[in-house]
């Protein structure tokens, strides 16, 4: 039996080894050195042994089988199964059809599985309302800081108000993957996904999540999307790009309330620059756009409109904006090994300002104005209710900021 030290960039944060067995077997040995890797790998487990060989069966790669555990020094000892290939960053995936394709064929097949996979397990399940809250209750720990950008704090409420950015279906999700636990091998077909290593945020929850990562690969997003919906068993909804940005953006939130809840200040610096970058660059630009619109939207339209009247534009239209160039991205390893830091926030560097949309509200404040490099669609009626009851929800969060 032999036995080598295997790099699986999980930021040093477990002891791993590649094993080969007498047989010719090779095996991967992974022992947390936190509590927090503890937690993560014993959820990881948790996850793969929800997945039966039928469940497998419907996977078009593998996922690491769990071979034993044992405890080692507090805490829990894995060994699995190894998964042969390469891995890609997500800044590092070229466009066309190849490591992006099958990036977003493949995790539209996770999101094609049985609710009950989850359900079964007795692992998270959420809904589309569960999944709201969850990101109010974010902004809210952010907001508490009190060092928040008001620009942000506005985006960010105006689209939580938005009820048209929160229908969606929930699926089986990976609690916001990241691609680089994708495992790849050369095809004939190019660059494709043959197996996974990362479980441990099975659930049921919203399917853009494991898309946020989206934002750190400008030139392969569009294939990524598209091969998402040809993969898909639904329909994805219109506003599934927009949520994906929503949840990349506040990664900084979430980076910012750990900082201030922990006491690390060097964090909670690194944060603070990073969200006036980021507030510089889409500063009272709406995530969602004036003349987005769902088929709800426009049976809503069809059904309220005299027949003497044509219905206007009813095409559903997606937002294209990627968000500014964010130059003052500072992420510190030993920062955030220090302070004991569970996630980063995703790398927003390669974001550049292609398509931006109009302010639906119109109102800029003090904040300096932002010309975008284009405009899409028309305003909307100010006196229409949805538009009147979304503006509502924003001013619950802003009206009374300074």
């Amino acid at each position: 039996m032999n036995a080598a030290e295997l790099t699986e960039r999980a930021e040093g944060r477990y002891d791993s080894a590649l094993v080969t067995l007498e047989d010719g077997r090779r095996v991967v040995v992974r022992v947390p050195v936190d509590v927090d890797a503890d937690l993560e790998l014993v959820a990881d487990t948790r996850a793969l042994r929800a997945l039966t060989p039928g469940v497998r069966g419907l996977l078009p790669f593998e996922a690491p089988a769990v071979l034993g555990t044992a405890r080692m020094g507090g805490f829990t000892a894995v060994v699995q199964d190894y998964v042969p290939g390469y891995r890609v960053e997500a800044g590092h995936i070229p466009p066309g059809r190849g490591a992006a394709w099958s990036l977003g064929s493949a995790i539209a097949r996770v999101h094609a599985l049985p609710h009950a996979v989850a359900r079964d397990a007795g692992l998270r399940v959420r809904t589309s309302a569960d999944v709201r809250q969850d990101a109010e209750r974010l902004l809210d720990r952010a907001e508490a800081t009190g060092s928040l950008p008001f620009g942000l704090l506005r985006r960010w409420s105006t689209a939580l108000g938005e009820d048209r950015l929160w229908r969606f279906e929930a699926t089986v999700t990976l609690g916001g993957v990241d691609p680089g636990r994708f495992v790849l091998s050369d095809t004939a077909a190019g660059p494709t996904v043959t197996g996974l290593l990362a479980w441990h945020g099975l659930g049921v929850g919203d399917p853009a999540e494991d898309l946020r990562w989206l934002a750190s690969a400008p030139d392969a997003r569009d294939d990524v999307l598209a091969a998402y919906a040809e993969a898909a068993h639904h329909t994805p909804d219109a506003a599934l790009a927009a949520r994906s940005r929503l949840y990349a953006e506040l990664e900084f939130a979430r980076w910012l309330a750990h900082g201030h809840e922990t006491g690390a200040a060097r964090v909670v610096e690194d944060a603070v620059a990073l969200l006036n970058a980021l507030d510089e660059g889409v500063r009272d630009e709406p995530l969602l756009p004036e003349d987005y619109s769902t088929v709800d939207d426009a049976l809503e339209l069809l059904g309220r409109t005299p027949a003497a009247v044509a219905a206007g534009d009813t095409s559903m239209q997606t937002d294209t904006y990627d968000p500014a160039l964010l130059a003052a991205y500072l992420a510190d390893q030993d920062t955030a090994e220090q302070a004991d830091i569970e996630t980063v926030p995703i790398d927003l560097s390669d974001w550049t300002p292609d398509g931006a949309s109009s302010d639906r509200r119109g109102d800029t404040g003090a904040a300096p104005t932002v010309t975008p490099t284009s405009a899409t669609g028309q305003q909307e009626d100010g006196d229409d209710p949805e538009h009147a009851e979304a503006a509502r929800n924003a001013l619950r969060r802003w009206s009374t900021a300074d």
